[in-house]
């Protein structure tokens, strides 16, 4: 940064004539936040020179109402409301990091409008010159502004009673391969999965129209092998059909054929953006069809410790555009997912009110205002071997999605099915029986193995499958102030 560090003149100089934003009135250390206010904590690395609360105040300035200089206009308004103020900076310990703390008043957001959150929160200050990284850790969004949204189209009770099923995870499997099969033959795969005991199968993120298999054929073929394995189970079953593409008309085109031919359950993707996803959202609610969501891309920003935006806080905004089913991580899955950091995301995604816990990340209380909550959904790299361990990680208001773990079965699709099926309903049992099964989980799955020929053979395929990799994204503990 150009000009003179703060060593050389005792206070943050950005640039000759720049008027620093702690003297702007950014900086508010004995600012008490309000019941009304939106919280954000700010995980940055201020540039050289650059003192701590300097940066938190240009931080809060830049996210609300400054810029560079002192504008007269600021003159015309309610200039102290409008201000976000940083009350708080605190060292993350060990390291150059720190934790700021943005109060920003409700006037400042339009209700209803993750877009409009979203573009002041984060709209311009990941940018800034005065500091070397910014990343978004956590929010606490106030029941006032809560109430300005939908929030889930159905929610998770709603969910099991639009189903008819209680007291487990439901169980789920991505079509394999994602990419390159007809479309008789993906409905084919659809069928014997959801016929050997699944309760749903998937398109994945990357399943829209492509020209190996256009979305109408693939919705056709699906929902037949749906209706198959319905009739021949006597369960509500169902598959997520991908609605994603390039236009919204384009994707309310697909999702009312979907619920025309008896589809109970759509999906997108995250790619499509916030104001698509409140959209669609809307159209599910008003259509009483279950929308999930594929976190599609959210790894470009949400797994790098000093960069980004939690998955914490994109839990929150999704829960607010109003989504049934969330990714939301495995904790033993071949993707990202520190057990901690996972747990305050199933947390947020379906409590009622949260309370701070810096072990699992939650900097701020959440109060969700009786808005339901939305289903965390478990999938990658899991299999029936690691049962024990997701329930006891994830609980049981969770969706598993053995897509390999199903598919990848020596004796077929439905007999993967099957194996995943036998593996949870005995370790359910187990836990209601009060037994230690976590521990004594591999001694509950050999056990029904006896009995269940399709459960054996997943054990002795993937018993040995593990994906064991340190976390990039783990929750700091207890913070220490220091400014």
């Amino acid at each position: 940064m150009a000009g003179k560090s703060g060593k050389e003149t005792g206070k943050s100089r950005w640039a000759a004539g720049v008027t620093p934003y702690k003297e702007m009135g950014y900086w508010k250390p004995d600012y008490e936040p309000q019941p009304s206010d939106i919280l954000c904590a700010f995980r940055m690395v201020p540039q050289e020179g650059i003192e701590p609360d300097e940066a938190g105040a240009a931080i809060a300035g830049e996210s609300s109402t400054a810029t560079w200089t002192v504008v007269w206009t600021d003159r015309l308004t309610a200039y102290e409301n409008y201000q976000a103020k940083c009350y708080r900076v605190d060292r993350v310990p060990g390291t150059d990091q720190y934790i700021a703390h943005i109060a920003y008043s409700i006037d400042l957001f339009e209700e209803g409008s993750i877009a409009n959150l979203t573009s002041s929160i984060i709209g311009n200050v990941f940018g800034f010159k005065a500091l070397k990284s910014l990343r978004l850790e956590d929010m606490r969004i106030p029941p006032h502004y809560v109430k300005t949204f939908q929030g889930p189209a159905h929610g998770v009770v709603m969910e099991r009673e639009y189903l008819n099923k209680y007291g487990r995870p439901l169980l789920g499997a991505t079509v394999k391969p994602k990419l390159g099969l007809s479309a008789r033959n993906y409905g084919r795969v659809v069928y014997e999965a959801l016929r050997g005991g699944l309760d749903f199968t998937k398109d994945d993120e990357n399943v829209n129209s492509q020209p190996f298999m256009r979305w109408r054929d693939r919705f056709l073929f699906s929902m037949e092998g749906v209706a198959k394995a319905q009739a021949a189970s006597g369960e509500i079953k169902g598959h997520y059909m991908n609605v994603t593409a390039g236009t919204m008309e384009e994707m309310y085109e697909r999702a009312d054929f979907a619920k025309e031919i008896g589809s109970i359950i759509v999906m997108i993707d995250l790619t499509i953006g916030y104001t698509a996803i409140q959209s669609m959202a809307k159209w599910a609610r008003r259509n009483g069809v279950l929308l999930h969501l594929h976190r599609a891309g959210h790894g470009t920003y949400t797994r790098q410790k000093t960069h980004g935006i939690s998955f914490r806080v994109i839990s929150k905004w999704m829960r607010l555009a109003g989504v049934d089913h969330i990714h939301a991580g495995t904790v033993v899955g071949k993707l990202e997912g520190d057990p901690n950091a996972i747990r305050g995301f199933y947390r947020t995604l379906l409590c009622n009110k949260a309370d701070p816990d810096p072990t699992l990340g939650l900097y701020y209380e959440q109060d969700w205002a009786s808005m339901p909550g939305l289903m965390p959904v478990a999938s990658g790299g899991i299999h029936a071997g690691q049962t024990h361990q997701l329930l006891h990680y994830l609980g049981e208001d969770v969706v598993l999605q053995f897509g390999g773990g199903t598919i990848g079965h020596p004796d077929g699709i439905a007999e993967g099915a099957a194996a995943n099926r036998v593996a949870v309903e005995a370790m359910i049992l187990a836990r209601n029986e009060g037994r230690d099964y976590l521990n004594e989980g591999p001694e509950i799955l050999a056990a029904a193995a006896k009995w269940s020929p399709s459960l054996r053979k997943a054990l002795e395929i993937w018993k040995d499958i593990t994906f064991d990799f340190t976390s990039t994204d783990v929750p700091d503990g207890v913070v220490t102030p220091s400014v």
